[in-house]
């Protein structure tokens, strides 16, 4: 019997089509990637912070030793805290500034990298193409792990060569070919000038080393002289037009003395014994110079304040003006209001008037050092009309508040509404179901005392059983000027010393600094 044959692989053209599209897929697959990383390898992601993207782009390679190690899968703007170097901001302040993060894909093969290591863009080609040249640290217990951060102090941009070449853009080419069409005019047919310049050059050159040598001199201060004329010129650049314009007539007035030789001469012969005068003139006026030079230092510090000053006074200024054009009817309206002044001193009733107030401020004086405490401690200037009206207003059946109390006084012997009273009143012979009332008078209630602390006596709660010295010792009253001990303000005083001055309150404990005050009617006037 014979056996049947096995059908081969190639045999089939729909199958050898299928793998050969499935191996194209795949390379073109690869090839698209490369870029990227060949795909299933094994990758570590770390992140580089760059100074400035130095015309990076997605897929650079990342070498070390010359060698490939991965490749740059991204790269984003981040901001950077550095100090400010630019215009408009203040030197050595922290300020943001835009730099790179790239991230890497690094390949696991490489092993671990210090965290101290570093990263340097570098140029691959003259034309543009970058990679990023990676040397490995030196730690040896600290490694970067996968998602961490190389930090830009760890990172360099040097000059690159596409940046050098931007030097000579076409500004800078035209003015190029400019100054070698310039030197090349300049040096046209110039062939035995500089014979003669080399010829001249050793003798030049041995005249021009002491010269050189002064110079150099710090004595000679020549660096202060280039920073003066700096100034100097800074100085005069602004009225640049206005010394053109001298030169212009000095040209003018020079031309006119040439048509007068005598007179230039009798000038020139006068100048010797003129620079004498001057020179002894400059020397007195130093002083003065002096003053003058610390005068216009102060002066420049005034104007920089002015500077800034002046948006604040121009509106005043300008507000300022239209009164300052009225205040001329204002003086004509003062010269008569100082006329009727000057009458008024110079007449005789004037004298007279002024001793009159004198009197009557020496007769007041005693009375308000007296009556001052009792507004500025005790507040009853205050009490007495606040109640006044309330006193008077209050109505009962048979007319106000105020009649009723004398009215319905207590019917006891000696009360205080009896008229043929015979003594005061004492507590005697009181009705049934009435209350005993008792004379409590003290004349001339204290307000503070004799130091300036708070005794509003008058209208306290209360008062002592008996306060009377000469009085009957059967007499429970009190009648003595003063209740002994302070008995305190009326109202709540306060302690704002610590608060500004707009928000403090009177200290009622005590007689206001710099007040005078007397105890009793008609006493000296102390300061505690």
């Amino acid at each position: 019997m014979r056996r049947r044959g096995s059908a081969s692989v190639v045999a089939n053209p729909v199958l050898v089509g299928a793998v050969t599209v499935l191996v194209v897929v795949v390379a073109v697959f690869l090839a698209y990637n490369a870029n990227n990383g060949l795909p299933f390898v094994p990758t570590t992601e770390i992140k580089v912070q760059l100074a400035n993207g130095s015309n990076l782009v997605k897929g650079n390679e990342v070498r070390e030793g010359g060698y490939r190690i991965g490749v740059i899968s991204g790269i984003s703007p981040i901001a950077l805290n550095g100090k400010a170097e630019n215009v408009g901001a203040e030197k050595g302040v922290d300020q943001p500034t835009v730099g790179a993060q790239v991230t890497v894909k690094l390949d696991k093969k490489t092993g671990k990298l210090p965290t101290d290591s570093t990263v340097e863009v570098r140029p691959r080609s003259a034309l543009g193409l970058k990679y990023l040249q990676l040397t490995r640290g030196k730690s040896t217990t600290k490694f970067l792990k996968d998602g961490d951060t190389i930090p830009v102090s760890q990172t360099k941009v040097p000059v690159q060569i596409d940046d050098v070449f931007k030097i000579f853009d076409r500004p800078t080419r035209i003015a190029e070919q400019d100054n070698l069409t310039g030197f090349g005019n300049a040096l046209t047919e110039r062939g035995p000038d500089l014979n003669q310049t080399v010829q001249a050059a050793p003798s030049f050159f041995t005249h021009l080393a002491p010269v050189m040598s002064n110079l150099a001199d710090n004595r000679t201060q020549l660096a202060r002289f280039f920073t003066t004329l700096d100034r100097f010129s800074g100085v005069l650049a602004p009225v640049a037009g206005v010394n053109a314009q001298l030169f212009t007539d000095m040209g003018t007035t020079f031309a006119a003395l040439s048509r007068d030789p005598n007179a230039l001469k009798a000038t020139i012969a006068k100048a010797p014994p003129t620079l004498d005068v001057s020179t002894r003139s400059l020397h007195d006026q130093m002083p003065f110079l002096n003053d003058t030079t610390k005068f216009g230092h102060d002066l420049d510090l005034a104007t920089g304040e002015l500077r800034r000053a002046l948006p604040i006074v121009n509106p005043a200024l300008r507000t300022g003006i239209p009164v300052l054009k009225r205040s001329t009817e204002l003086n004509d309206d003062l010269r008569e209001s100082l006329g009727a002044l000057r009458d008024l001193s110079q007449a005789p009733t004037t004298n007279l008037a002024l001793r009159g107030l004198m009197a009557t401020v020496g007769t007041l004086n005693p009375t308000l050092r007296y009556l001052g405490p009792y507004v500025t401690v005790c507040n009853f200037w205050n009490y007495f009309w606040t109640f006044l009206a309330e006193q008077f207003s209050e109505d009962d059946p048979t007319g106000n508040t105020q009649r009723a109390l004398f009215q319905f006084a207590n019917h006891q012997k000696n009360s205080v509404g009896t008229s043929n009273a015979t003594g005061p009143a004492n507590g005697e012979n009181v009705p049934p179901g009435e209350d005993p009332e008792y004379l409590h008078a003290q004349p001339y209630g204290a307000a503070v005392d004799d130091q300036g602390n708070a005794d509003c006596e008058a209208g306290q709660r209360g008062y002592p059983a008996r306060l009377s010295k000469y009085a009957p010792q059967n007499l429970f009253v009190s009648m003595d000027p003063h209740t002994p001990g302070d008995q305190g303000p009326n109202f709540k005083s306060f302690d704002d010393r610590d608060k500004p001055p707009k928000d403090r309150q009177l200290d009622t404990n005590h007689v206001p600094p710099g007040e005078t005050f007397t105890r009793d009617p008609g006493g000296i006037g102390a300061v505690p």
